[in-house]
Protein backbone atom coordinates (compact mmCIF):
# COMPACT_ATOMS: atom_id res chain seq x y z
CA UNK A 1 0.00 0.00 0.00
CA UNK A 2 1.05 3.06 -0.88
CA UNK A 3 -0.26 6.32 1.32
CA UNK A 4 0.38 9.97 0.55
CA UNK A 5 -1.36 12.71 3.15
CA UNK A 6 -1.22 16.40 2.31
CA UNK A 7 1.89 16.33 0.09
CA UNK A 8 3.77 19.00 -0.50
CA UNK A 9 6.37 20.10 -2.62
CA UNK A 10 7.32 23.60 -2.96
CA UNK A 11 10.54 24.96 -4.83
CA UNK A 12 10.99 28.66 -4.43
CA UNK A 13 7.58 30.09 -5.02
CA UNK A 14 6.31 27.19 -7.29
CA UNK A 15 4.40 24.71 -5.89
CA UNK A 16 5.00 21.37 -7.84
CA UNK A 17 2.55 19.66 -5.44
CA UNK A 18 -0.40 20.74 -3.85
CA UNK A 19 -1.87 18.93 -0.45
CA UNK A 20 -2.21 15.80 -2.48
CA UNK A 21 -3.95 13.12 -0.21
CA UNK A 22 -4.73 9.44 -2.00
CA UNK A 23 -4.28 5.34 -1.69
CA UNK A 24 -2.54 2.89 -4.15
CA UNK A 25 -4.04 0.16 -2.71
CA UNK A 26 -2.69 -3.44 -3.49
CA UNK A 27 -4.16 -6.11 -5.91
CA UNK A 28 -4.91 -3.70 -8.96
CA UNK A 29 -3.06 -1.39 -11.22
CA UNK A 30 -3.58 2.38 -10.26
CA UNK A 31 -2.90 4.99 -12.80
CA UNK A 32 -1.53 8.30 -12.33
CA UNK A 33 -2.71 10.67 -15.06
CA UNK A 34 -2.18 14.54 -15.65
CA UNK A 35 -1.28 17.27 -17.87
CA UNK A 36 2.67 18.11 -18.46
CA UNK A 37 3.54 19.40 -15.66
CA UNK A 38 1.05 18.16 -12.89
CA UNK A 39 3.60 17.52 -10.35
CA UNK A 40 3.30 13.29 -11.23
CA UNK A 41 7.18 12.67 -11.59
CA UNK A 42 7.88 14.90 -8.59
CA UNK A 43 5.35 12.86 -6.71
CA UNK A 44 7.14 9.33 -7.56
CA UNK A 45 10.31 11.05 -6.89
CA UNK A 46 8.63 11.76 -2.82
CA UNK A 47 7.11 8.27 -2.56
CA UNK A 48 10.64 6.72 -3.84
CA UNK A 49 12.65 8.91 -1.62
CA UNK A 50 14.86 10.67 -4.05
CA UNK A 51 12.72 14.46 -3.04
CA UNK A 52 11.55 15.14 0.48
CA UNK A 53 8.05 16.77 0.70
CA UNK A 54 8.36 20.36 2.16
CA UNK A 55 5.19 19.04 3.89
CA UNK A 56 3.19 15.92 4.30
CA UNK A 57 4.02 12.22 3.89
CA UNK A 58 4.26 9.46 1.88
CA UNK A 59 4.56 6.17 3.22
CA UNK A 60 5.01 2.69 1.74
CA UNK A 61 3.54 -0.23 3.91
CA UNK A 62 3.28 3.08 6.53
CA UNK A 63 6.82 3.59 6.78
CA UNK A 64 8.53 6.28 4.68
CA UNK A 65 11.46 4.55 1.67
CA UNK A 66 13.96 5.83 4.33
CA UNK A 67 12.55 3.72 6.79
CA UNK A 68 13.08 0.51 4.83
CA UNK A 69 15.45 -1.98 5.94
CA UNK A 70 15.90 -3.68 2.39
CA UNK A 71 14.11 -1.49 -0.16
CA UNK A 72 14.69 -2.78 -3.28
CA UNK A 73 13.17 -5.78 -1.58
CA UNK A 74 9.93 -4.04 -0.82
CA UNK A 75 9.80 -1.41 -3.47
CA UNK A 76 10.95 -0.58 -6.73
CA UNK A 77 10.53 2.25 -9.28
CA UNK A 78 11.19 2.84 -12.81
CA UNK A 79 11.61 6.59 -12.63
CA UNK A 80 14.10 6.88 -15.39
CA UNK A 81 14.95 4.70 -17.88
CA UNK A 82 18.48 5.81 -18.45
CA UNK A 83 19.25 4.79 -14.57
CA UNK A 84 22.57 3.01 -15.26
CA UNK A 85 26.05 3.73 -15.96
CA UNK A 86 26.84 3.48 -19.72
CA UNK A 87 29.82 1.51 -19.56
CA UNK A 88 28.65 -1.28 -17.52
CA UNK A 89 26.75 -4.55 -19.27
CA UNK A 90 23.04 -5.11 -18.57
CA UNK A 91 24.21 -8.18 -16.53
CA UNK A 92 26.66 -6.47 -14.28
CA UNK A 93 24.35 -3.52 -13.78
CA UNK A 94 22.07 -5.55 -11.99
CA UNK A 95 24.37 -7.47 -10.58
CA UNK A 96 25.65 -4.11 -8.63
CA UNK A 97 22.26 -3.90 -7.75
CA UNK A 98 21.57 -7.14 -6.28
CA UNK A 99 24.68 -7.02 -4.28
CA UNK A 100 23.57 -3.88 -2.67
CA UNK A 101 20.47 -5.59 -1.31
CA UNK A 102 21.49 -8.89 -0.43
CA UNK A 103 19.60 -9.90 -3.37
CA UNK A 104 20.60 -13.82 -4.57
CA UNK A 105 22.41 -13.20 -7.82
CA UNK A 106 20.36 -16.17 -9.66
CA UNK A 107 17.87 -13.46 -10.08
CA UNK A 108 19.68 -11.88 -12.77
CA UNK A 109 19.40 -14.69 -15.53
CA UNK A 110 15.67 -15.18 -13.65
CA UNK A 111 14.71 -11.17 -14.35
CA UNK A 112 16.34 -11.14 -17.58
CA UNK A 113 14.64 -13.90 -18.61
CA UNK A 114 11.50 -12.08 -17.97
CA UNK A 115 11.54 -8.81 -19.57
CA UNK A 116 13.68 -9.88 -23.05
CA UNK A 117 16.98 -9.12 -22.28
CA UNK A 118 18.88 -12.30 -22.20
CA UNK A 119 20.52 -12.24 -25.71
CA UNK A 120 21.96 -9.05 -25.14
CA UNK A 121 22.62 -9.05 -21.32
CA UNK A 122 26.50 -8.27 -21.78
CA UNK A 123 25.86 -5.94 -23.92
CA UNK A 124 26.81 -2.32 -22.67
CA UNK A 125 23.99 -0.20 -21.87
CA UNK A 126 24.90 2.84 -23.56
CA UNK A 127 24.46 1.26 -26.72
CA UNK A 128 21.00 0.20 -25.23
CA UNK A 129 17.85 1.62 -27.50
CA UNK A 130 15.53 3.17 -25.26
CA UNK A 131 12.68 0.95 -25.61
CA UNK A 132 15.61 -1.82 -24.35
CA UNK A 133 16.45 0.67 -21.99
CA UNK A 134 13.39 0.37 -20.61
CA UNK A 135 13.06 -3.73 -20.47
CA UNK A 136 16.54 -3.31 -18.51
CA UNK A 137 14.89 -0.71 -16.12
CA UNK A 138 11.53 -2.72 -15.52
CA UNK A 139 14.24 -6.39 -14.81
CA UNK A 140 15.84 -3.76 -11.87
CA UNK A 141 12.50 -3.29 -10.83
CA UNK A 142 11.32 -7.44 -10.30
CA UNK A 143 14.90 -8.11 -9.08
CA UNK A 144 14.36 -7.85 -5.62
CA UNK A 145 10.56 -9.22 -6.16
CA UNK A 146 9.14 -6.38 -4.13
CA UNK A 147 5.55 -5.95 -3.22
CA UNK A 148 5.35 -2.26 -4.51
CA UNK A 149 6.26 -1.03 -7.81
CA UNK A 150 6.11 2.02 -9.30
CA UNK A 151 6.21 2.58 -13.18
CA UNK A 152 6.79 6.04 -14.53
CA UNK A 153 6.13 6.07 -18.75
CA UNK A 154 7.23 2.49 -18.59
CA UNK A 155 5.88 2.09 -22.42
CA UNK A 156 8.23 5.13 -23.39
CA UNK A 157 10.16 4.09 -26.44
CA UNK A 158 8.48 0.30 -26.80
CA UNK A 159 7.21 -0.86 -30.36
CA UNK A 160 3.37 -2.07 -30.14
CA UNK A 161 4.59 -5.44 -29.28
CA UNK A 162 6.17 -4.27 -26.18
CA UNK A 163 3.72 -1.92 -25.00
CA UNK A 164 1.37 -5.12 -25.07
CA UNK A 165 3.52 -7.21 -23.34
CA UNK A 166 4.30 -4.15 -20.41
CA UNK A 167 0.62 -4.24 -20.41
CA UNK A 168 -0.54 -7.99 -19.30
CA UNK A 169 3.02 -7.52 -16.95
CA UNK A 170 1.53 -4.71 -15.33
CA UNK A 171 -2.31 -6.55 -15.32
CA UNK A 172 -0.07 -9.86 -13.80
CA UNK A 173 1.71 -8.35 -11.19
CA UNK A 174 -1.57 -6.50 -9.76
CA UNK A 175 -2.70 -10.40 -9.85
CA UNK A 176 -0.64 -11.89 -7.22
CA UNK A 177 -1.44 -8.89 -4.93
CA UNK A 178 1.04 -6.33 -5.28
CA UNK A 179 0.83 -2.62 -5.42
CA UNK A 180 1.38 -1.12 -8.26
CA UNK A 181 1.26 2.49 -9.66
CA UNK A 182 1.81 3.80 -13.26
CA UNK A 183 1.92 6.72 -14.67
CA UNK A 184 1.63 7.27 -18.26
CA UNK A 185 0.66 10.53 -21.25
CA UNK A 186 -0.90 6.99 -23.76
CA UNK A 187 -4.37 7.65 -21.70
CA UNK A 188 -6.13 4.81 -24.46
CA UNK A 189 -2.91 2.42 -22.96
CA UNK A 190 -4.39 3.51 -19.66
CA UNK A 191 -8.00 2.45 -20.13
CA UNK A 192 -6.64 -0.70 -20.88
CA UNK A 193 -4.36 -1.31 -18.03
CA UNK A 194 -5.77 0.52 -15.20
CA UNK A 195 -8.19 -0.37 -12.81
CA UNK A 196 -8.54 2.54 -10.84
CA UNK A 197 -7.04 6.33 -11.29
CA UNK A 198 -5.32 9.17 -9.20
CA UNK A 199 -5.66 12.02 -11.45
CA UNK A 200 -3.78 15.30 -10.73
CA UNK A 201 -2.98 18.54 -12.14
CA UNK A 202 -1.01 21.52 -11.10
CA UNK A 203 -0.48 19.62 -8.30
CA UNK A 204 -3.66 19.33 -6.37
CA UNK A 205 -6.12 16.00 -6.58
CA UNK A 206 -8.43 16.08 -9.80
CA UNK A 207 -10.12 12.60 -9.32
CA UNK A 208 -9.26 9.36 -6.87
CA UNK A 209 -11.61 7.01 -8.57
CA UNK A 210 -12.29 3.86 -10.78
CA UNK A 211 -12.03 3.89 -14.65
CA UNK A 212 -15.23 3.76 -14.85
CA UNK A 213 -16.57 5.94 -12.03
CA UNK A 214 -14.16 8.77 -14.21
CA UNK A 215 -15.38 8.35 -17.21
CA UNK A 216 -19.00 8.44 -15.95
CA UNK A 217 -18.00 11.62 -14.75
CA UNK A 218 -17.29 13.26 -17.56
CA UNK A 219 -20.43 15.04 -19.46
CA UNK A 220 -19.51 13.20 -23.48
CA UNK A 221 -21.90 10.64 -22.88
CA UNK A 222 -24.87 10.45 -25.29
CA UNK A 223 -27.18 8.08 -27.43
CA UNK A 224 -27.54 6.95 -31.03
CA UNK A 225 -30.91 6.99 -31.80
CA UNK A 226 -31.87 6.01 -35.85
CA UNK A 227 -35.62 6.76 -36.36
CA UNK A 228 -37.86 7.54 -39.53
CA UNK A 229 -39.26 9.98 -37.09
CA UNK A 230 -36.62 12.28 -36.95
CA UNK A 231 -39.18 15.77 -36.69
CA UNK A 232 -41.32 14.43 -34.36
CA UNK A 233 -38.48 12.75 -32.25
CA UNK A 234 -36.46 16.11 -32.37
CA UNK A 235 -39.18 18.05 -31.14
CA UNK A 236 -40.30 15.55 -28.40
CA UNK A 237 -36.51 15.15 -27.25
CA UNK A 238 -35.87 18.96 -27.08
CA UNK A 239 -39.08 19.40 -25.11
CA UNK A 240 -37.73 16.61 -22.40
CA UNK A 241 -34.33 19.16 -22.12
CA UNK A 242 -32.34 17.38 -24.40
CA UNK A 243 -29.59 18.06 -26.80
CA UNK A 244 -30.24 16.56 -30.03
CA UNK A 245 -27.84 16.62 -33.29
CA UNK A 246 -29.49 15.34 -36.61
CA UNK A 247 -27.42 13.58 -38.97
CA UNK A 248 -27.60 11.77 -41.98
CA UNK A 249 -30.32 8.92 -42.63
CA UNK A 250 -31.98 9.45 -39.69
CA UNK A 251 -29.48 9.57 -37.32
CA UNK A 252 -29.91 11.72 -33.93
CA UNK A 253 -27.28 11.95 -31.39
CA UNK A 254 -28.96 12.65 -27.72
CA UNK A 255 -27.49 14.63 -25.10
CA UNK A 256 -29.22 14.74 -21.75
CA UNK A 257 -31.28 11.82 -21.64
CA UNK A 258 -30.21 8.38 -21.42
CA UNK A 259 -31.22 5.53 -23.65
CA UNK A 260 -34.17 4.17 -21.18
CA UNK A 261 -35.74 7.09 -20.97
CA UNK A 262 -35.42 7.71 -24.68
CA UNK A 263 -37.30 4.45 -24.97
CA UNK A 264 -39.74 5.52 -22.27
CA UNK A 265 -40.72 8.70 -24.80
CA UNK A 266 -40.97 6.88 -27.63
CA UNK A 267 -43.29 3.86 -26.64
CA UNK A 268 -45.82 6.28 -25.03
CA UNK A 269 -45.91 8.86 -28.09
CA UNK A 270 -45.39 5.93 -30.91
CA UNK A 271 -42.75 6.82 -32.66
CA UNK A 272 -40.31 4.31 -34.30
CA UNK A 273 -36.92 3.42 -32.80
CA UNK A 274 -35.10 1.06 -35.61
CA UNK A 275 -31.65 1.94 -33.21
CA UNK A 276 -30.84 2.86 -30.21
CA UNK A 277 -27.24 2.84 -28.27
CA UNK A 278 -25.19 4.36 -25.71
CA UNK A 279 -22.36 5.87 -26.72
CA UNK A 280 -19.85 6.13 -24.00
CA UNK A 281 -17.24 9.14 -23.36
CA UNK A 282 -13.63 7.30 -23.80
CA UNK A 283 -11.02 7.80 -20.90
CA UNK A 284 -9.43 10.41 -22.75
CA UNK A 285 -12.30 12.31 -23.92
CA UNK A 286 -12.90 12.09 -19.39
CA UNK A 287 -9.41 13.09 -18.90
CA UNK A 288 -9.68 15.86 -21.41
CA UNK A 289 -13.01 17.77 -20.33
CA UNK A 290 -11.91 17.42 -16.10
CA UNK A 291 -8.57 18.18 -17.28
CA UNK A 292 -8.78 20.85 -19.55
CA UNK A 293 -8.31 24.20 -16.71
CA UNK A 294 -4.76 22.45 -15.44
CA UNK A 295 -3.06 22.29 -18.65
CA UNK A 296 0.50 24.35 -18.02
CA UNK A 297 1.45 24.54 -21.39
CA UNK A 298 -1.46 25.69 -24.26
CA UNK A 299 -0.30 26.82 -27.30
CA UNK A 300 -2.40 29.62 -28.32
CA UNK A 301 -4.93 29.23 -32.15
CA UNK A 302 -2.62 31.93 -33.36
CA UNK A 303 0.67 29.94 -32.58
CA UNK A 304 0.07 27.93 -35.74
CA UNK A 305 -1.70 30.67 -38.09
CA UNK A 306 -5.00 31.53 -39.30
CA UNK A 307 -5.36 28.72 -41.66
CA UNK A 308 -4.15 26.15 -38.92
CA UNK A 309 -6.23 27.45 -36.40
CA UNK A 310 -9.51 26.91 -38.34
CA UNK A 311 -8.44 23.89 -39.73
CA UNK A 312 -7.47 24.45 -43.13
CA UNK A 313 -3.77 23.25 -42.43
CA UNK A 314 -2.19 21.11 -40.81
CA UNK A 315 0.34 22.80 -37.89
CA UNK A 316 3.60 23.15 -38.09
CA UNK A 317 6.02 20.72 -35.46
CA UNK A 318 6.49 22.84 -32.36
CA UNK A 319 9.93 24.12 -31.99
CA UNK A 320 12.63 22.71 -29.88
CA UNK A 321 11.90 24.81 -27.04
CA UNK A 322 8.17 24.33 -27.04
CA UNK A 323 9.04 20.21 -27.24
CA UNK A 324 11.45 20.14 -24.30
CA UNK A 325 8.83 22.19 -22.29
CA UNK A 326 6.50 19.36 -22.86
CA UNK A 327 8.86 17.03 -21.62
CA UNK A 328 9.70 18.67 -18.17
CA UNK A 329 6.84 16.43 -16.83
Amino acid sequence: MITAHSLTKRYGATTAVDDLTFEVPPGMVTGFLGPNGSGKSTTMRMIMGLDLPTSGSALIGGQPFNGLAWPLREVAGLLDAKAFHPARTARNHLRWLALTNDIPLRRIDEVLDQVGLTAVANRRTGKFSLGMSQRLGIAATLLGDPGVLLFDEPVNGLDPEGIRWVRHFLRGLAAEGRTVFVSSHLISEMSQTADRLVVIGRGHLIAETSVADFIARSSGAAVKLVTPDVAAFTALLTAAGAKVDAGDAGLLTVEGLAAPQIGDLAARDGLRVHELTPITASLEDAFMELTQDEVEYRPSASAWGTEAATGDVAPSMPTPAVAAAAEKE
